[in-house]
């Protein structure tokens, strides 16, 4: 079979050279000439894709290529030379200047050259054509394309693309159920890898997936982690960037591996994660070792995992051999048949049946798939864009015959099935973006545009970028390109295998490798340019800034990208590169345009960031410009920036973000928006306070722009007082019915217009800022408004029945029995926020109103309003009921509403779903009411709403969350009647809280229990020897136990943890009248950290029983009198195996460290703080072979370190010391008598200032270079 890319290119080119020539008819016979020689070499070129190639036949349509592409040219210089005097009699019209005899004799110039190059274009068509009959080519009728026409073919039955992006995962059940048994079970490793391997195609990226949000392990994890490599890196710091970036989700600058690993350690303290590292292509030992090395020293916390897709069986083998991970393969196997069945018949959309002649062919069919996902997805693809009548034959002649199988096989196939020919183009060149590069449709059809593989369709009054999109549409049926959704945002992406096809094609052996070129650097352009390839080269995507003399070079360039922060220049020689189409300096930092870019007048699209000094005067000069993207950083600025001059004249632009209205007589009016027809998707027109009146705004025109989808209508700041003519410019600038969002921004109108009504597409509409206003828009019967946000109407004091429909009126009490009819207002909207409306005062509830006739109306208002906002409304107390809202899902009040309007709402609840209530009263008070699967209650602050209202939401029985902060007016909690599902109790700062729930040991279910800063809480209570007591029951889901600065409470009852097996973390701090503790950790056997600090008066019945703790890696405790040190279980604590963390806290009247210390040999950090009267540490602290870490705190009279031998001994990664007073001198390099026994340790931090150690190997030396850098890291802390 002949190269379709080649057929393709030519094709498309081909297409090129006519549509150029048909924009000039003054030559009718030289243009029906070649309109037949194309159709003549199309019809060659469809037999020679039915034979095999000859060397002569590949000459031949080398020769053919060139000389099309060299048409192509020609003609667009031609086109570029009418275009340049249309510009130029343009601004002589606007000078009033016509020079007749030179525009004449112009004219003649220009057509004798015109038809000259057509002559000469024919001339070499008909030779090519000569040699293709030489050659013996068969010549084959075409009747699947009509150039300049797109084919039938194109356009597809399917109304939505929901079939092409498949949520579910066929036939990987029992994979994923196997991976997530695993990731369920216990690991007593720090990290834990599963690596899935397979041949490509096999679905390990979808499985991933699955598994990654798989609902059984969403709460098995406090972190988790998505990262794609998809490409052998050099440096496992870009790894580690990737890992920062999907911790903190935004971009990662500077390329330090210390500072990244520092960061994600600083995310991942304590914290069990789930990282997928998918598609990883490193196979090399050292590099992977390394790796997982450092995430096993990331975090001592047990039980991460890491999930790993890749081909390479290599990596698996490797990673097996890691001593410090926990390993466990999982090898892919391919699919079975009835699943392939299964992915088949859903990708080619043929339902429950079945063609006779598919179903027959099943075994070949499932033959070719080979068990491979990836290969039934393209085959059902393929088929879906074909006639069921053609599906035996493309399965029989294309796809069953030869040898050659596999994705490749299968990926040809589907492309050579391409139809019209330029989608093939539209394929293949998606492949200079690099691999996983979200695409974006209007950026991708732009890019098509440029490179011309989209041609106008007069016929069918199809604009090209219409064209664009039912290409993207096909390669989206076929498979070839992956339809991606997340929240607002739809980007496409290519199979990393589909990707590397589509590659093959644009850089195929042929001269298509010298048209398109995507480059990372300034240095490897030079080293990959020739004379050649500039002079050929079509699209150059360039990371880096370029010389002004080598941009000049490239004079067939269609497409230039630009991007990177060094670069700040556009080169004036810009302006010679008249073929150029698409210009885009966006991720670039230029903020100039030099004026010789307005002679782009072929320039189709510019995308542009942050101007600093405007536009060019002469952008009106750029007639072809149909896209103009801008984006400021700084939405101020962009505010101000002047508008191109006469900016009218771009009859051409679709794409138009805003427009600042300036002085007409500038050419800056709104009068030049009139004229731009074809202006489509959004705009936003500010300073409409320049606009005149009601006639001036109509001359722009927006009823007749259909295509608007959102616009924002923006006045500036003036006086409220001030004389305007606001609602006339409004009046007038009535968009199109089709529209779909709209903003009015500072309007200082006292009404808006009627047109609002006929606004029948709308789905968003927000009013801000209109502080003039005293009555809202009838907006009731607009039966697609789902979005409604009404911010700074300060002049509204009151949204009656006028809000909801004209003709409503209230009901006055007059007799007569009328009609009654049922009216829906608002049957859309979904969302409503009234915000910083202060002289609001009620909001009425309308579902019954009179007409003055006498009919009842009985009205469903917001049937389907799912979120409700009210915030600074301080004068609002009357709304309508919530129950009156039956879909209602969220209700928030909140920053500076009225009590009364809380206590209406609160006291008409009939049940409690989640409540949150902050600080009603204040300047920060929200009152805001989640319907959620759980049911839970936050309250904070709101000392303004009354005692027994606070504690009555308390009782709620089915409450599943409740967290109380700064609630001063919360005294008890006494009657809580949860037990049976409250999971997390936190109560903060609630000063006058003495009472906690009488039955707490019944909370079965409590996971989370947090008291901290209740100064009067004095006991828990005991638990209830005649319902609870003895019982296995007894708190027994408890998890996390936490309480802190209780000053009053001064004993735990040691019953209370008798049944508490689950409990992980128990945390005991600054309760200073605390005496007693005698708690037995036997009955704890599943805890993990253990602190018990900062209760000074507990010195006696300490707990015991640490030795029985298998999990205990963190313990904190002290301080220590001489007793309490004697009497503290320090065998037990040395017993532990896996204990790692100490931190023990004051012993300040102590000389030397509890000799107990020197059996924990297990641990690797420790942490001494407030050693008040040591002066030296012990060599014994040598012996601790684990440790890495040692923080001294506060230890004013400690002096030494342990011996250089003792320390040498330790081989301690980090050392910290801070308040140290006596040992910080002694520590320097230049003096200091310790600054030997710590000059070998990698991280040294004494009193906030870092030092590190850098070791650079080189194969001269061990040790060449030294460096100590001295610095205070701003974000440090202790």
């Amino acid at each position: 079979m002949a190269d379709a890319a080649v057929s393709a290119t030519i094709k498309v080119a081909l297409q090129a050279v006519v549509s150029l020539a048909a924009d000039h008819r003054e030559f009718p016979e030289e243009l029906e000439r070649l309109d037949k020689s194309a159709a003549m070499i199309r019809g060659f070129l469809a037999g020679a894709d039915e034979d095999k190639h000859s060397s002569d036949v590949k000459n031949w349509l080398k020769q053919l290529e060139e000389e099309v592409f060299k048409a192509d040219n020609v003609l667009d210089e031609l086109n570029y030379d009418n275009l340049r005097r249309k510009v130029k009699y343009q601004n002589q019209l606007t000078k009033k200047k016509v020079f007749f005899c030179f525009s004449f004799f112009n004219k003649i110039g220009f057509r004798w050259r015109l038809g000259s190059m057509i002559r000469e274009i024919n001339t070499n068509l008909q030779r090519i054509r000569r040699d293709a009959e030489g050659l013996g080519l068969a010549y084959k009728h075409q009747v699947e394309e009509a150039f300049p026409t797109i084919a039938a073919g194109a356009t597809t039955s399917r109304q939505t693309d929901s079939t092409i992006v498949r949520r579910d995962v066929l036939g990987r059940d029992e994979d994923e159920s196997e991976i997530v048994k695993k990731l369920l079970t216990e690991s007593e490793s720090v990290i834990s890898v599963i690596p899935i391997t397979g041949m490509g195609g096999l679905g390990k990226t979808t499985l991933a997936k699955a598994v990654y949000k798989n609902e059984q392990i969403v709460g098995q994890f406090d972190k988790k982690m998505w990262v794609c490599v998809a490409e052998e890196v050099d440096k496992i710091e870009k790894v580690f960037k990737m890992i920062l970036e999907s911790l903190t989700g935004g971009k990662v600058e500077g390329d330090r591996r210390e500072v990244i690993v520092q960061k994600i350690q600083h995310e991942l303290k304590e914290k069990r994660y789930f990282l997928v590292l998918d598609d990883l292509w490193n196979d090399q030992e050292v590099l992977l070792n390394d790796f997982f090395s450092t995430l096993a020293g990331l975090n001592a916390k047990k039980g991460s995992w890491c999930l790993v897709t890749t081909r390479l069986q290599e990596v698996a083998t490797i990673l097996s051999r890691h001593p410090q991970i926990n390993f466990t393969r999982h090898e892919l196997g391919k699919l079975c048949d009835n699943d392939c069945w299964s992915i088949m018949k859903k990708w080619a959309n043929v339902g429950e049946e079945l063609p006779k002649e598919l179903e027959d062919m099943r075994e070949q069919v499932l033959r070719r798939c080979d068990g491979l996902p990836l290969a039934a997805t393209l085959i059902g693809g393929l088929l879906s864009k074909k006639r069921k009548e053609d599906w035996l034959s493309i399965l029989e002649e294309s796809l069953l015959n030869g040898n050659q199988g596999g994705i490749k096989q299968i990926l040809k196939v589907s492309f050579d099935h391409l139809s019209p020919a330029p989608v093939k183009k539209c394929f293949a060149y998606c492949s200079i973006f690099d691999q996983d590069t979200e695409l974006e449709q209007d950026r991708l059809v732009e890019l098509w545009m440029a490179e011309g593989f989209l041609q106008p369709d007069p016929q069918n009054e199809r604009m090209m970028e219409k064209i664009g999109c039912e290409y993207l549409r096909i390669l989206l049926q076929t498979s070839l390109l992956e339809e991606v959704k997340y929240e607002w945002r739809i980007w496409y992406k290519m199979h990393d295998l589909v990707h590397e096809f589509a590659k093959s094609i644009l850089n195929r052996s042929s001269s298509n490798e010298d048209r398109y070129l995507s480059l990372y650097s300034s240095e490897r352009m030079l080293e990959n340019m020739n004379e050649k390839k500039s002079a050929s080269l079509r699209t150059l995507f360039l990371k880096g800034g370029i010389a002004d003399e080598i941009l000049s070079k490239f004079k067939q360039l269609h497409v230039l990208k630009l991007s990177g922060e060094d670069v700040k220049e556009l080169p004036t020689s810009i302006g010679k590169l008249i073929h150029l189409h698409l210009l885009d300096i966006s991720d670039s930092m230029i903020t100039t345009l030099p004026e010789s870019l307005c002679e782009l007048y072929s320039l189709q699209t510019l995308r542009i960031c942050a101007l600093e000094k405007g536009f060019p005067k002469k952008m009106s000069n750029l007639i072809s410009m149909r896209h103009l993207h801008y984006f400021h950083y700084r939405y101020d600025k962009g505010c101000k920036i002047q508008m191109p001059s006469n900016i009218g004249r771009l009859t051409c632009l679709q794409t138009l973000e805003f427009f600042n209205i300036g002085r007409q007589e500038e050419g800056r009016g709104i009068q030049e928006l009139g004229t731009l027809q074809d202006l489509k998707g959004t705009l936003e027109i500010r300073n409409l306070e320049s606009v005149n009146g009601k006639d001036d705004a109509e001359l722009a025109n927006l009823s007749k722009k259909p295509h608007m989808y959102r616009l924002v209508f923006q006045w500036g700041n003036r006086d409220r007082e001030s004389d305007n003519c606001d609602e006339d410019v409004l009046e007038g600038l009535q968009p199109h019915p089709n529209l779909k969002e709209l903003q009015i921004l500072k309007f200082m109108g006292d009404q808006f217009p009627q047109w609002f009504m006929n606004l029948t597409s709308l789905v968003e509409l927000r009013v801000a800022n209109c502080t003039r206003c005293r009555e809202l828009p009838t907006l009731g019967q607009l039966s697609s408004l789902q979005h409604l946000y009404l911010t700074g109407l300060e002049n509204i004091r009151s949204i009656g029945l006028s809000f909801y429909s004209t003709s409503a009126e209230e009901d006055g009490g007059s007799g007569g029995s009328g009609t009654v009819s049922r009216q829906t207002f608002f049957p859309a909207l979904k969302i409503l926020s009234l915000e910083s409306m202060e002289n609001l005062e009620e909001w009425k509830d309308a579902h019954e109103i009179r007409s003055t006739a006498g009919e009842v109306h009985v009205m469903d208002v917001f049937p389907m309003l799912e979120e409700l906002y009210i915030s600074h409304c301080p004068k609002l107390t009357t709304i309508p009921t919530p129950s009156h809202f039956p879909s209602l899902d969220v209700l928030e009040i909140k920053r500076n509403c009225h009590v009364l309007l809380a206590e209406k709402v609160l006291s008409n609840m009939a049940n409690l779903s989640s409540l949150e209530l902050w600080d009603l009263g204040g300047q920060r008070e929200s009152l805001k009411l989640v319907k959620r699967p759980e049911s839970s209650l936050s309250i904070e602050g709101c000392n303004s709403l009354p005692t027994d209202m606070l504690e009555r939401l308390c009782l709620f029985p089915t409450l599943q969350h409740v967290e109380l902060m700064d609630a001063a007016n919360v005294t008890t909690l006494r009657g809580m009647s949860c037990a049976a599902c409250l999971e997390r109790l936190t109560v903060i700062r609630c000063y006058n809280l003495w009472e906690l729930p009488e039955d707490l040991y019944q909370f079965q279910a409590l996971e989370d229990l947090k008291i901290l800063c209740c100064p009067r809480i004095d006991s828990f209570g005991y638990p209830n020897a005649k319902n609870s007591f003895g019982q296995k029951g007894l708190l027994k889901s408890l998890e996390r136990f936490t309480v802190g600065r209780c000053d009053a409470l001064t004993r735990l009852p040691v019953e209370m943890f008798e049944s508490c097996t689950s409990l992980r973390e128990l945390k005991l701090s600054y309760c200073r009248s605390l005496v007693s503790f005698p708690l037995d950790l036997r009955r704890t056997p599943s805890l993990e950290s253990f602190s018990l600090y900062g209760c000074s008066d507990l010195i006696t019945e300490m707990p015991s029983g640490f030795g029985y703790l298998t999990s205990l890696r963190k313990v904190k405790i002290g301080p220590f009198s001489d007793d309490s040190a004697i009497e503290f279980d320090w065998a037990g604590l040395a017993s532990s195996s896996s204990l790692q963390h100490v931190s023990l806290q004051g012993m300040r009247d102590t000389k030397s460290l509890p000799h107990q210390l020197q059996d924990l040999t297990t641990i690797t950090s420790l942490s001494l703080d407030d050693f008040g009267a040591i002066e030296a540490l012990p060599d014994w602290l040598g012996n601790l072979a684990s440790l890495e870490e040692l923080i001294l705190r506060r230890c004013p009279k400690l002096e030494y370190l342990p011996s250089v031998d003792a320390m040498e001994r330790l081989k301690l990664r980090r050392l910290v010391i801070r308040s140290c007073p006596l040992l910080k001198p002694r520590c320097t390099p230049e003096s200091g008598s310790e600054w030997s026994k710590i000059s070998n340790i990698p991280e040294r931090e004494i009193d906030l200032v870092r030092f590190r150690l850098k070791i650079l190997i080189n194969c001269f030396s061990l040790l060449d270079h030294l460096t100590l850098p001295v610095f205070v890291p701003h974000s440090f802390s202790p």
